[in-house]
């Protein structure tokens, strides 16, 4: 039986913590549940760590609560089901705790399971992609349960079917394979001085220590974790940045594309600590807004499309929010 509240605050419900009401809520906390959800269109919340309501949201609103998590061993893997309410970092924990690696690289990313695979998460050279076997969802427009294979899925980089038809699926659980045979992946960033001898503990253990140096815990400066994707471009395009600016970071995608970061055009823009209207670019991170003082979602479009349009003025690349920014009724794009 679906748990149903109306008017409900959601301040506490995303992380942003802008004042706004739900006009109704509902808790979904078994995917046998799932029949009982309304007939007309609704927006499904996982943990509130990637969106941001700008302002009271009109349309039903339905907070996933599905729990559990379920071990299967074979000779050469793990296979677990986890449902899709399950706070993500907790799920890593407890994966570690069991022996079992692959996501250590992915600890402290804010949200749920069943979010994790609509971003295609990934952090420190790991996505989340190659360990999904299937998705548990329900089919909103046909009714019905279905499992799709990974290979349904389209995945590519902070992508996948289910934000490209976001309103089709609704994800009840993820079923991940995890090898036994393990190697550590240590070639990204702040983790190459761990080198090739490092345990999934030690890399969980660094990459804990470097998310909570450089980004700000929600708890305490509320904020929705990276605002804008990390562009991939061209190899031409990132030859022709290099005249100008030699350091340029980049991350190989494949021979032709590179993924530059944004965190590093927006600070080299001078956007770095900037504020407006209780809004402001982190000091330490430059990809993450700040809600100091906000009362209404314009201080963040007026910000994010004032830095958007500096950034494809100054380097020509345009910046796609990662971060889902909703009106009264639907996704806002910048």
């Amino acid at each position: 039986m679906l748990n149903t509240q109306t008017n409900v605050p959601l301040a506490s419900l995303h992380t942003f913590r802008l004042p706004a009401t739900a006009a109704t809520l509902l808790y979904l906390k078994s995917a046998e549940d799932c029949g009982q959800l309304p007939d007309t269109d609704y927006y499904v919340l996982g943990g509130g760590s990637n969106t941001i309501f700008t302002t009271d949201f009109k349309v039903p609103l339905v907070k996933v609560e599905i729990r559990g998590i379920l071990y299967k061993e074979t000779p050469d893997a793990w296979q677990i089901t986890a449902g899709a309410g399950e706070n993500w970092h907790q799920f890593v924990c407890a994966l570690l705790d069991r022996g079992i690696f692959g996501f250590e690289n992915l600890a402290l990313i804010p949200g749920t399971v069943g979010a994790a695979p609509v971003q295609n998460i990934g952090a420190y050279g790991v996505e989340i992609a190659p360990f999904i076997a299937v998705i548990h969802v329900w089919d909103r427009l046909d009714k019905k349960h279905l499992t799709l294979a990974a290979e349904e899925c389209n995945f590519a980089y902070r992508d996948s079917i289910f934000k490209q038809n976001p309103g089709r699926w609704l994800i009840t659980s993820v079923t991940f394979t995890l090898p036994k045979l393990w190697q550590p992946v240590t070639s990204y960033g702040e983790l190459q001085q761990l080198g090739a001898t490092a345990t999934a503990l030690e890399i969980f253990q660094r990459v804990i220590a470097v998310r909570q140096h450089k980004l700000p815990d929600p708890a305490l400066q509320p904020n929705a974790g990276s605002f804008f994707k990390n562009p991939v471009v061209s190899t031409t395009v990132l030859s022709e940045l290099q005249r100008n600016y030699p350091d340029i970071p980049f991350y190989p995608v494949s021979e032709q594309r590179v993924k530059l970061a944004a965190g590093w055009l927006i600070e080299q823009d001078g956007w770095k600590g900037k504020s407006h209207n209780g809004v402001a670019v982190h000091a330490n991170q430059a990809l993450v807004l700040v809600n100091r003082s906000a009362q209404n979602g314009e201080a963040v479009t007026e910000l994010a499309n004032a830095i958007k349009g500096s950034i494809a003025e100054r380097f020509g690349i345009e910046l796609e929010a990662e971060v889902r920014i909703l009106g009264e009724r639907e996704l806002i794009q910048l």
